[in-house]
């Protein structure tokens, strides 16, 4: 490479300690750096200077919620957050493992801190600094360890086993399996990606008394997301070459958890959506001979364990051989415009108590794969940019423990495929449901699932490989994989799409990202065509189902309707079910909360189809319809769904500091779709229809020719709200359009609106 080529019209140059050689970044117009550098040494330095230019305040953000440090800078309402996050010591693990990583993984992440602190040095910092009256702290290289584990915390199986367990007392074992989510009838597999089948239930009686205990510590008073990728041979493509895409989906948070960059040296040559604060590209990228995504596979990494402190000395609780002394410190957290408040931490053998304490004679403990130390998920990061084949490619993944991912790949010689990337512990099936009793012995860890039995397909049949939340593998696999997942509905309509219009070229791909089609919508707009309103205003309301099929389109009025009538079913069933107490419990304000509303949204549409009225307390679901649609019609304000459903864009410090809400966090354009969607803008039942969270980027991976890839990401590209490039673009976004991914060095030349030249000092 020639790092020495024609330069563009716009230049800057500067000198820096710590490169060897020189460091060429061009900023292409939409504000994405393509970085060139001889060795990686020099390069990882400037991708950790380009991410401190555009994204250091949230790189900082992400430290410090890791370490429990955010209430210091976010005030109040980011306590509760700190307060579990110093429960689970990130730093202690986060060092641990960082000493496990291999010396050229070390090496790594420290060239990236070195060109985060050279621009800290610059002194060049973003405005929340001003805001705050800080400054940010030097970055080592342990902290890329640290971001990359607070970015995918907690993700998963947790919540829904918390959720059960407030649910456990108000509707008892049976009927438990009802509060899975929704499933369609049966549940497309990402492995093998052609079956499908009924789902598992089973007895929780055994566990009643572990959750009865449980539940008198925390009695009761009188949270969507995901990610849709999937992969074509050749066979399904107009192009001769496998094609990829989708996207992940996240809150709505500025800014956002990816960066588009693009990082060339001498070794490789690979482009990417990477996280700020670590080096490379751990979710989704290409190189020159293949490329890779990821989407949340929801396996099962966490176990909750009910401890048992009752009637023993202060501290010790019960194990099966007798009692164990559980480990005590004090932590103190600073809090902006408030005291300083100190809490106590506990850990038990099974790892730190999440609720409850010894004083209260019971509590949980979470065990999570997130909290083993000597994880080596980072030895996969330079590996992953010189992979030329698949099967190469996922043999590499055996390190990798922070997350679980649905890992979807492709390369040039033509295959595809799908690895469930992840460290699963070996344990019974029950696990998957409650807490368990953490005194019997009988649910304990029996190690780790070998990495050769991790679920894995390559060359499905079909030429098709779809993931979207759904269930990782069928229940009667041989290991316990999962027992949660989202609902099939968005895996389905994205294969029945790839199936029935073939072949496709990459630009084919942006309708099916931005199809707004709600198979659940559909279903439930026909049952309410089927009942007969008494008020007119409600028969009214109906109206404007009449005809439609489901589409989330943003200029129809259909959307909102539904939207309102659904959300008002969710609030009944929760209220006849007697689980909207749920919400007052302390384990519903864990952060980030058990929303029983969330949980019933996405039971629901199962629950009506089959005409089950467990939940229902002698009430029909005819009964439940009409309730709705009548409290609704009193009420409702017919808009376009755009305009109802346009999202809200959330900073951190929106809350801290108000009067700068608006240029913090600046108002997008309207959308469709909605969480049902493949087009996945998602509202809070218990919110209203604004979209919360959704594709919080988009990409297209074409490996016929990688000049006609094309991303996007929802705001820009820059975390700077002073930029031109902080929300430019969120139009493209909004419209179901994408930006060019300019990979060749002349491409990039081409379209390139600012050059810097780093020199050594």
């Amino acid at each position: 490479m020639n790092v020495a080529s024609a330069r563009p019209a716009v230049a800057r140059q500067i000198n820096l300690q710590g490169l060897s050689d020189t460091v060429e970044i061009d900023y292409d117009l939409w504000g994405i750096p393509h970085i060139y550098a001889h060795s990686m040494d020099d390069l990882f330095f400037g991708n950790g200077y380009a991410h401190a230019a555009d994204r250091l305040w949230q790189m900082d953000a992400a430290r410090r919620r890791a370490l429990g440090r955010f209430a210091a800078w976010a005030g109040k309402e980011a306590l509760s957050s700190d307060m579990l996050m110093r429960r689970l010591d990130l730093a202690t693990v986060s060092r641990a493992d960082y000493a496990a990583l291999s010396p050229e993984t070390q090496r790594m992440c420290e060239r990236y801190a070195q060109g985060v602190n050279a621009w800290i040095d610059s002194g060049q910092l973003p405005a929340e600094y001003r805001l705050l009256g800080e400054r940010p702290e030097r970055w080592e290289g342990w902290h890329c360890v640290l971001v990359m584990r607070q970015r995918g915390i907690l993700m998963g199986s947790l919540w829904f086993k918390l959720w059960r367990a407030t649910a456990f007392a108000r509707i008892g074992p049976d009927c438990l399996h009802l509060l899975r989510y929704e499933d369609g009838g049966t549940e497309r597999f990402v492995v093998p990606q052609e079956q499908s089948a009924d789902r598992w239930s089973t007895s929780l009686e055994e566990l009643r008394p572990a959750i009865e205990g449980l539940m008198k510590l925390f009695p009761y008073d009188a949270t969507g997301g995901g990610s849709n990728n999937w992969a074509v041979d050749a066979r399904h493509s107009k192009t001769g070459m496998p094609i990829v895409a989708g996207d992940p989906h996240q809150a709505y948070e500025i800014p956002g958890m990816y960066a588009q960059i693009h990082l060339t040296c001498d070794s490789f040559d690979v482009l990417g959506l990477s996280v700020p604060g670590v080096p490379g590209f751990p979710h989704f990228a290409h190189n020159e001979e293949m490329a890779w995504c990821v989407t949340h596979a929801f396996a099962d990494i966490h176990d909750l364990y009910v401890e048992d402190f009752s009637g023993l000395p202060h501290g010790a609780y019960r194990t099966e051989k007798g009692t164990e002394k559980a480990q005590h410190r004090v932590e103190a957290i600073q809090v902006r415009g408030g005291e300083d408040v100190q809490i106590d931490v506990w850990t038990t053998r099974h790892g730190p108590l999440i609720l409850g304490s010894p004083e209260e004679g019971k509590g949980i403990a979470l065990k999570s794969v997130q909290l083993q130390p000597s994880d080596r998920s980072l030895d996969c990061l330079l590996p992953m940019l010189t992979a030329s084949s698949i099967t190469e490619f996922y043999d590499m993944m055996e390190p990798w423990g922070l997350i679980d991912h649905n890992l979807v790949s492709a390369d040039k010689k033509g295959n595809i495929g799908v690895l469930v990337r992840a460290k699963i512990p070996v344990r019974d099936r029950l696990n998957g449901w409650l807490p368990m009793p953490g005194w019997t012995g009988a649910h304990e860890w029996r190690g780790m699932l070998p990495f050769e039995r991790s679920p894995r397909e390559e060359n499905p049949a079909s030429g098709i490989v779809v993931t979207a939340n759904n269930r990782t593998v069928p229940d009667d696999w041989p290991d316990y994989i999962c027992t949660d997942c989202h609902p099939a509905t968005r895996a389905k309509r994205i294969r029945s799409r790839l199936e029935s219009e073939t072949p496709f070229s990459p630009s084919d791909m942006l309708s099916i990202l931005h199809d707004d089609v709600s198979a659940p919508a559909a279903e439930i707009a026909q049952k309410l065509r089927a009942i007969t309103p008494k008020s007119e205003p409600a028969r009214h309301l109906l109206s404007m189902l009449a005809g439609w099929q489901g589409d989330m389109a943003p200029n129809k009025l259909a959307p909102t309707a539904y939207m309102a009538i659904r959300q008002e079913m969710t609030r009944i069933l929760a209220r006849v079910s007697d689980l909207a107490g749920v919400a007052d419990t302390e384990i519903s304000r864990l952060p980030p909360g058990v929303s029983p509303f969330t949980h019933l949204w996405w039971a629901l549409p199962d629950q009506l189809r089959r005409n089950d009225t467990s939940l229902l307390g002698g009430m029909s679901w005819d009964e439940l319809l009409l309730e709705a649609v009548e409290t609704v019609a009193q009420t409702f304000d017919p808009q376009p769904w755009g305009d109802a459903h346009r999202p809200i864009f959330r900073h951190p410090l929106a809350g801290a500091f108000p009067e700068q809400a608006a240029v913090l966090a600046p108002t997008s354009r309207y959308v469709g779709g909605d969480g049902d969607c493949v087009l996945a803008t998602g509202s809070l039942p218990q919110s209203g229809a604004t979209a919360a969270y959704g594709p919080v980027a988009k990409y297209i991976w074409d490996l016929a020719d990688w000049d006609a890839s094309s991303w996007v990401v929802f705001h820009g590209a820059s975390g700077d709200p002073a930029s031109p490039h902080y929300r430019d673009q969120n139009e493209r976004w909004a419209r179901g359009e994408q930006v060019p991914a300019c990979y060749s060095r002349e491409n990039v030349r081409a379209n390139s609106a600012r050059h810097l030249i780093m020199q050594p000092s």
